[in-house]
């Protein structure tokens, strides 16, 4: 069974990068989401095994989106997406429940190594 993801970016091109690398890479996404409200709604429809999510995004910023989903599942498991510089709100998010993060620009191999090891723990 392939790994089900939720993506949650208000950017549609950056939305697409990371769906263009899980699924040459096996796995499935679920859903995809443009802010944290969308997210918390659709992570609770689809139930999905990992969620990627953005910082900055309107209406419900990642950190906030992190603090819904895990009321919900308190075991989900999160990777935060960042722009460089965004540090103060990574940590935010890490302490909110995200397990890890990236930063964009996206790396193939950061990606899939994020993924690795937050699925892995």
């Amino acid at each position: 069974m392939s790994l089900r993801i939720l993506i949650v970016d208000d950017a549609t091109f950056m939305r697409m990068m990371i769906k263009n690398i899980v699924t040459k890479n096996g796995f499935e996404v679920v859903a995809e989401a443009e802010n944290g409200a969308q997210a918390v709604k659709l992570y609770a429809e689809h139930k999905p095994d990992l969620v990627t999510m953005d910082i900055t995004m309107p209406e419900m910023d990642g950190i906030e989106g992190v603090k819904a989903i895990k009321k919900i599942d308190p075991n989900a498991k999160i990777i935060m997406c960042s722009a460089m510089g965004q540090q103060s709100m990574v940590m935010e998010a890490i302490q909110a429940g995200a397990m890890d993060f990236i930063v964009k620009p996206f790396k193939q191999d950061r990606i899939l190594q994020a993924i690795d090891r937050v699925m892995n723990r």
